[in-house]
């Protein structure tokens, strides 16, 4: 049984039950609030949960506002979010990878699969002891896997588990080059439904973090993206 714990934010309260009866039942902790401002309250008085779930059509503050909030809170810049919303088109979730979502899940919909995605983003952003070396350098990179904090030239990062995640890739194999779909699947795992805008998007917004750094992160055109060696 699971262990972690989420905080959903979601409006309905139809919904809200099913989620949190849905999680409970898988073994985990629980805690609901039907506003983003609800949910920064809980999150500045509380320990903070293992994972957001975040509608999108909030009252109030909207699920894009406040993922961007979380992202440029240190505190809160690395806790894993899934949005979970009615809105589907390409565009949508491009715009919620683009402010920080790990995952997006539509509604309606299937709580086994909602609940193997919450199962795979907490399994990405944990570190399995004795897998790999604690700390990767390269370059100018220093990529803490245990702590899943890194810096550029000595500077601290703030990057999202999918940015992380993605510097992570590169940063163990330089020179080699990664198309989107391979960038995906290391990301995300196999057969995950994203667009390439996605990924270019997720390519942007980690080189814009990384600063002079973002120099490292070369586009192979018509093929994909890499490290540069040293």
């Amino acid at each position: 049984m699971a262990n972690e714990s989420v905080l959903i934010v979601e409006d309905d309260a139809d919904i809200r039950e099913l989620l949190g009866y849905t999680l409970k039942r898988e073994g985990y902790t629980v805690e609901a609030c039907d506003s983003a401002e609800n949910a920064q309250n809980v999150l500045r008085r509380r320990t903070l949960p293992d994972l957001i779930l975040l509608d999108l059509m909030l009252p109030g503050t909207d699920g894009y506002a406040f993922c961007r909030a979380l992202r440029a809170d240190e505190r809160t810049a690395r806790i894993p979010v899934i949005m979970v919303t009615a809105r589907d088109e390409d565009a949508d979730i491009v715009a919620g990878l683009e402010v920080g979502a790990d995952d997006y899940v539509t509604k309606p919909f299937s709580a086994r699969i909602l609940v193997a995605r919450i199962k795979a983003v907490l399994r990405r952003s944990a570190v399995e002891p004795g897998d790999e070396k604690d700390t990767l350098t390269q370059g100018p990179f220093e990529i803490d896997r245990l702590h899943h904090t890194a810096r550029a030239d000595g500077q601290a990062l703030t990057l999202t588990l999918s940015e992380f995640k993605a510097l992570e890739l590169f940063a163990k194999r330089p020179g080699v080059v990664f198309s989107r779909y391979q960038i995906v699947d290391a990301i995300h795992g196999e057969d995950y439904p994203v667009t390439d805008r996605s990924v270019d998007v997720l390519i942007v917004g980690l080189r814009r973090k990384l600063g002079d750094c973002g120099e490292w992160i070369e586009t192979v055109r018509g093929v994909g993206y890499r490290m540069k060696a040293e």
